[in-house]
């Protein structure tokens, strides 16, 4: 999706380098995949502009293009190619001059890219954030010190490697060294989200061995911000006028597990909970064991706290999650689920399963059909299971075709939508707080946003389509709504 900002015209000048002057620099930005990747395209932008460049939403105005990939299933990985390929037409037929590829893909492929397509000028790694000024050929001096908090071994970082939960493939092509940096909050980062609602990455990396994934070589080992950072962060946020705010990260409930910390997330939530002007906080991810009572109480005991877990379960068939590496089963998940609704009766559930991993059967899927219709999630996702070269499950034999996965993932999702729509029918009536995020994709004659029930772009969204008289709603503010419709996914709601 683009994150750009507005721009404002200005001369253009290159020197006798081949650097460009910052201040008559347009740069645009595409930012694809997850949150996390956005805050990286963020703290990119936020340096770029430091150094004097502008950000520009016209791709026709633009000096420069970065396109921050996504690598982690093959969609992504194909969309982001593709998305390369437009950008390298605007510097083809266009007066683009340079064209710049960071993230995820480029741990991957770095010297795949540069062979195959020349058009790009210059490649940033998950891990080199800091050179996006010099890839962009933007003549930034004097040196500044590195606007990211480089880490050093920490001794219970070396004791989790030491247990072997962390390993790396070797790939094909030169790949930079694993990253170990952390943005905190002096880092300049320039927020693409809507009005009033902003993300912070509270961690990086993972160390979990989980046979489907490639984000520990893509992203590197676990490590937590220091809390004091997240929490200036979080202050300074509010001060701007941020009002929701997400912790992300690849598993958030691990959050200071690496310097020590017991029940770092909890112990954050509640710190955070205190900042007057923030009105909901929430966190995606939670790893399924790692949901601890403190946890939960915390969750509980704060109004600000959304009662929202996000828990990617990724399966329930026992056997198919140890193939997985991720242990557990419906049994022990369905202990959890009841565990999270007796502690938080309100709390809105949303999970994520992978179907057709190698070797699933169809015994092991009706498993997972039938744990979807009795856990009856308020929100779920599905994908199909993507050979990963590097994860540990690529090398596993009976692979399902994309034909059987697919249709095992489209019957899953039809299993969900009727539990969706049972569950969303059963909130006419109710009214909660509502964040107005703006007029409707669909028609210029309804407003749109979400309740604390629904996390920023991945959930279904509330329609409004009754204001009252002398209303004149505004955006990134918070309102009272009472639902009256409920679709598959979406909710109608008046304001009252």
């Amino acid at each position: 999706m683009p994150t750009t900002i507005p721009n404002v015209a200005t001369d253009d000048a290159t020197d006798a380098t081949g650097k460009v002057s910052a201040s008559s620099t347009k740069v645009g930005f595409v930012s694809l995949g997850c949150p996390k990747n956005l805050v990286d395209s963020e703290v990119m932008m936020g340096m770029l502009t430091k150094a004097g460049a502008e950000l520009t939403s016209r791709t026709e105005d633009a000096d420069i293009i970065v396109v921050n990939t996504c690598s982690f299933i093959a969609s992504a990985q194909q969309e982001s190619v593709n998305t390369i390929l437009e950008m390298a037409r605007h510097k083809t037929n266009g007066h683009v001059r340079k064209l710049v590829v960071a993230g995820c893909l480029v741990e991957r492929f770095r010297d795949e890219i540069r062979k195959k397509i020349p058009e790009v000028d210059a490649v940033v790694g998950t891990g080199e954030l800091e050179s996006i000024i010099a890839a962009a050929g933007i003549d930034a001096s004097p040196k500044s010190a590195s606007p990211f908090n480089i880490l050093r071994s920490r001794p219970e970082g070396e004791a989790r490697a030491a247990q072997g939960r962390f390993s790396r493939e070797t790939w094909d092509g030169a790949i930079a060294d694993l990253p170990n940096y952390l943005y905190d909050e002096s880092t300049p980062r320039v927020l693409a989200t809507p009005a009033s609602t902003a993300y912070i990455k509270i961690a990086e990396g993972c160390d979990h061995p989980c046979s489907f994934c490639i984000i520990p070589q893509l992203r590197g080992k676990f490590r937590s911000r220091r809390f004091e950072s997240v929490v200036a962060e979080a202050e300074q946020l509010a001060r701007s006028g941020v009002r929701e705010i997400t912790l992300i990260g690849q598993d958030t409930t691990c959050y200071g597990e690496d310097f020590g910390l017991k029940d770092g997330l909890a112990l954050l939530l509640e710190k955070l909970a205190g900042i007057q002007e923030l009105r909901w906080i929430r966190f995606l991810y939670a790893y399924p064991n790692k949901i601890s009572d403190r946890l939960l109480e915390t969750i509980a005991h704060h109004e600000k706290i959304c009662s929202y877990i996000d828990v990617p379960l990724q399966h329930a068939s026992a056997g198919v999650l140890k193939r997985m590496k991720r242990g557990g089963g419906a049994d022990i998940f369905f202990h959890s689920i009841e565990k999270m609704r007796r502690a938080i009766p309100e709390v809105t559930l949303r999970t994520s399963f992978i179907v057709g991993f190698p070797g699933e059967t169809e015994k092991e899927f009706e498993e997972l059909c039938d744990f979807v219709r009795q856990a009856e999630f308020d929100w779920m996702g599905a994908f199909g299971y993507s050979d990963q070269e590097g994860a540990s499950a690529y090398g596993l034999e009976e692979k399902l075709s994309a034909r059987e996965i697919e249709q095992r993932r489209k019957r899953l999702m039809q299993i969900q939508r009727k539990v969706s729509k049972k569950k969303k029918k059963a909130l006419v009536g109710q009214e909660f707080d509502f964040l107005l995020q703006g007029t409707s994709e669909e028609t210029d004659l309804l407003l749109e946003g979400r309740t604390a029930m629904h996390a920023p772009e991945i959930d279904g969204k509330v329609l409004i389509n009754d204001v009252p008289e002398g209303l004149e709603p505004q955006l990134g503010e918070f309102y009272r709504c009472q639902i009256t419709e409920a679709h598959d996914y979406d909710l109608v709601a008046k304001i009252v």
